[in-house]
């Protein structure tokens, strides 16, 4: 089987590639640079270039292609081309998949999508779904709620660096997951036909609280957080504020996709039957626990190694001066 990963050097998207390879199949990795992507073609996937802004570039990666995974999606920093890369170029995607005779095609949303539709980014994730149920392709939804990768930059890294942490007082609660479960989970539902025209959710363990993530952070590290606190009403003003002017539409969409998660969102559904049919116990399903602990002796290991050759090269010149 050879699969088409777009995204293939995003967060989730390389550790698709990375357990797809493992598990021996064929990877082709639609790219825009191959420079920034070399590490793909040195793990074993094969490189096509293509750019979902492109649209003339799309029908051409799919030669030989059996089954594409999309991991592609616009930021909430980029929301100028949402319409382009979110809606057109999937729709072109989809129909250039039906062409070619894709077996499946699998595409990630987001839990609880369906409540949020005055939101831009998550309202485009819905007619791509609905776009892709009314294909004919033989296709998979994947519901996720959040990475644990990205929970690094939002509280690991300003802790460490004694940086201010922001939230909101309205906490969300999400189950975050690792990528490499989502991964794993991705490779194996390939080859299954239970998950043929199936849209199911991926979620974590365990849902989370901003404020207990951060005390998870606190108690792994031993460093205290400087938390500061945004009210809504304060992001729904300036929300409506910038609206008034054509040049801060894009700041006013990014607000609303941040404001979704100070609503009481919840995002922490469970995944008793995709592991039940993939026969994944669940203890092989990391915990935020475990994954905060492995990051923050990485980081205090690299710290005092770090120290320790600050010492030595000290050491050095003192004994040079006399």
């Amino acid at each position: 089987m050879t699969l088409l990963v777009v995204g293939s050097t995003g967060t989730l998207g390389r550790q698709i590639v990375r357990k797809a390879l493992n598990e021996g199949f064929q990877v082709k990795c639609l790219v825009r640079n191959f420079r920034k992507s070399a590490f793909l073609k040195e793990w074993g996937a094969e490189m096509i270039y293509g750019d979902l802004s492109l649209l003339e570039s799309i029908p051409l990666a799919l030669a030989g292609v059996t089954s594409i995974i999309d991991c592609s999606t616009s930021r909430p920093n980029d929301l100028n081309n949402i319409h382009l890369i979110d809606l057109k170029s999937k729709y072109i995607l989809i129909e250039s998949a039906i062409k070619a005779d894709i077996k499946r095609y699998v595409f990630f949303s987001i839990l609880n999508t369906v409540n949020y539709k005055d939101i831009p980014l998550l309202n485009l994730k819905l007619m791509i779904e609905h776009r892709l149920k009314i294909s004919g392709l033989s296709y998979t939804i994947f519901y996720l709620p959040g990475f644990f990768q990205g929970l690094i930059p939002q509280y690991a890294l300003p802790i460490l660096d004694k940086q201010s942490v922001w939230i909101t007082r309205e906490s969300s609660l999400i189950s975050y997951i690792n990528t490499q479960d989502v991964a794993n989970i991705t490779v194996r539902s390939l080859s299954v036909s239970q998950f043929s025209d199936s849209s199911l959710p991926l979620s974590g363990l365990k849902s989370w609280k901003s404020l207990d993530i951060i005390n998870l952070c606190e108690r792994i590290s031993g460093r205290r957080a400087q938390i500061n606190t945004i009210p809504i009403y304060l992001l729904n003003t300036l929300k409506n504020f910038v609206k008034l002017f054509q040049w801060t539409w894009n700041i006013s969409e990014r607000l609303s996709f941040i404001e979704m998660l100070s609503r009481k969102h919840t995002a922490n559904a469970q995944m008793k039957e995709v592991l039940y049919i993939l026969k994944i116990d669940k203890k092989e399903i990391e915990k935020l626990e475990a994954y905060f602990q492995e990051y923050f002796e990485r980081v205090m290991k690299k710290v005092k190694e770090l120290n320790y050759q600050v010492l030595s090269n000290d050491n050095n010149v003192n004994q040079i001066k006399f």
